[in-house]
């Protein structure tokens, strides 16, 4: 056997070796959430906003956080998806040239690493400015500034991979380049559109730093932007702090509330991104 050989042996075994540490730790993750908070998961935790001693080991649930992370999640993901499609568009060959391109690229690289306490730490600072205070408003903007480098180059992504041909054709056919682009190449990356839509759903709602001073908690359902709101991570944090056991375990079901809602979503979409794969062209 060639050294060739041995070090392409050698590179399938990590590669195995590495699909399994992968799997193995998403596996173990999913399993100790499911045995730890599927005991303590209860319908009136679902359908119950927190009482006064919840935190205490008392009656009452987490919905006001479900609705919550929905509330911040959703405005989040659909203020960015606003703004990430005319964004990701003016960073190809047709409206930007190539050096800019890549500038903007890099810069939208190094907003995606940064990390998500710096957003709420600088949202927190405009509201102040503002005379703001935690708020509804206020976590949709911080999530949306933590989803936009997400969305911006996952679009981005998958724009690129138009093939040129597509658009050249649409050219010939007479239409314009907003022609070509929202009605032509739109279609075509709609699949990767939904793919971006929920990797960047799957970051905001998950994430607890961004939100800590922006958002705030209540144990209300917010009726309106300016109001307080809770979210499902930070519900998890406050009850994880508790000396109670019992408190703890409803912890691990919050998570498991949360893991739940990110399955049921990331689920429909790709039914939804396969029903508009008939649009892509291989």
């Amino acid at each position: 056997m060639t050294l060739r050989h041995v070090e392409e042996q050698c590179f399938k075994v990590l590669m195995v070796c590495a699909t399994f540490l992968i799997l193995g730790s998403l596996f173990a993750v999913i399993g100790v959430i499911l045995v730890k908070g599927a005991g303590a998961l209860s319908l009136s935790m679902i359908t119950q906003t927190s009482k006064g001693g919840y935190y205490l080991g008392k009656e009452g649930g987490v919905l006001n956080a479900i609705v919550g992370s929905l509330y911040l999640a959703l405005g989040a993901t659909a203020a960015s998806l606003l703004l990430s499609l005319p964004i990701a568009f003016c960073l190809q060959r047709e409206y930007m040239k190539k050096r800019t391109a890549n500038m903007v690229r890099l810069l939208l690289d190094v907003l995606w690493g940064v990390p998500s306490i710096i957003y709420g730490v600088f949202g927190f600072t405009v509201m102040l400015f503002l005379g703001l205070r935690a708020s509804l408003l206020g976590g949709i903007a911080a999530l949306t500034l933590l989803e936009l480098p997400i969305m911006i180059r996952a679009i981005d992504e998958v724009l690129q991979m138009v093939p040129r041909e597509l658009k050249e054709t649409s050219y010939t056919l007479g239409a314009t380049r907003y022609e070509t682009m929202f009605k032509v190449v739109t279609r075509q990356i709609l699949p990767g559109i939904v793919s971006a839509v929920i990797l960047a759903f799957g970051r905001g709602i998950g994430d607890a730093a961004s939100i800590l001073f922006t958002a705030g908690y209540t144990d209300h359902i917010p009726y309106s932007l300016l109001d307080p709101v809770a979210s499902l991570p930070l519900a998890v944090f406050f009850q994880m702090g508790t000396p109670f056991p019992e408190v703890q375990e409803r912890a691990y079901a919050s998570a498991l509330i949360l893991l739940i809602i990110v399955l049921l979503l990331t689920v429909s979409s790709r039914l939804f991104s396969r029903r508009f794969s008939k649009f892509v062209i291989r």
